[in-house]
């Protein structure tokens, strides 16, 4: 019963919410589809911490689509066993990637006074909902290897049995309980989702990866503006 509730009905009560709030605040609030950047207030600490966790999470999300469109390739490429463990090292280090940025994204909002001053409670839970779900994922890569290979054995077919609106958690009922918290805590991220500022990933076109370098301009002394931080 608990695996029905937790894989069989928290997706389709996660995607609701995450569809109905995002249309209604884009219909009732659509300048609130905003990052809200720091970046004018502290940059140095501020890039070690987005530019890492960007490519990062961007590169490991992409390789869960993979898996979930193309199951048969990954078992194909995982039938020669440098190949598997090729693209297992690589996901692991692109997932401590993204653990490097979050953790100094987490730390300049700690210890940079005007930072800290624009972080809102919302940003805290998306924090820990981020830090728990890369944690958790390097987890089961370190704990549980070659999850490229039941990723498309089990995963892929009860994703595609959520699509199909005939859900079989029994693709997923034996997999561990890490596994189980790496799944749960994705979706309670992309139900949190709506009511933060990720809703600019929403945004299109979306050009952060190859935008130009934001400029600042200072008009004043900087030596001692920096001085109160």
């Amino acid at each position: 019963m608990n695996d029905y509730v937790l894989f069989g009905v928290l997706p389709y009560v996660v995607m609701v919410v995450f569809l109905v709030v995002t249309i209604q605040r884009y219909r009732m609030k659509a300048f609130s589809y905003s990052s809200l950047s720091s970046q004018f207030l502290e940059n140095q600490h501020h890039f070690w911490g987005s530019v890492p966790f960007h490519y990062g999470i961007l590169v490991v999300l992409m390789g869960h689509v993979v898996a979930f469109l193309m199951p048969k390739a990954i078992l194909w490429w995982n039938a020669a066993p440098l190949r598997l463990v090729l693209l297992e090292v690589t996901g692991i280090a692109f997932a401590v990637l993204t653990l490097v940025g979050l953790v100094n994204i987490m730390l300049r909002r700690v210890s940079r006074r005007l930072a800290r001053r624009v972080t809102t409670p919302a940003d805290w839970v998306v924090y820990a909902l981020l830090l728990v779900q890369v944690l958790s994922g390097i987890g089961v890569a370190v704990f549980h290897g070659w999850g490229s290979s039941w990723f498309a054995t089990n995963l892929s077919p009860w994703l595609w049995s959520l699509v199909t609106l005939s859900p079989d958690v029994r693709f997923v009922a034996p997999l561990p309980a890490m596994v189980k918290v790496h799944i749960v805590n994705s979706f309670l991220l992309i139900g949190f989702f709506p009511f933060t500022r990720l809703v600019h990933i929403l945004v299109v076109p979306n050009q952060y990866l190859w935008r130009r370098t934001q400029v600042v301009i200072w008009n004043w002394d900087r030596s001692r503006v920096r001085s109160v931080d």
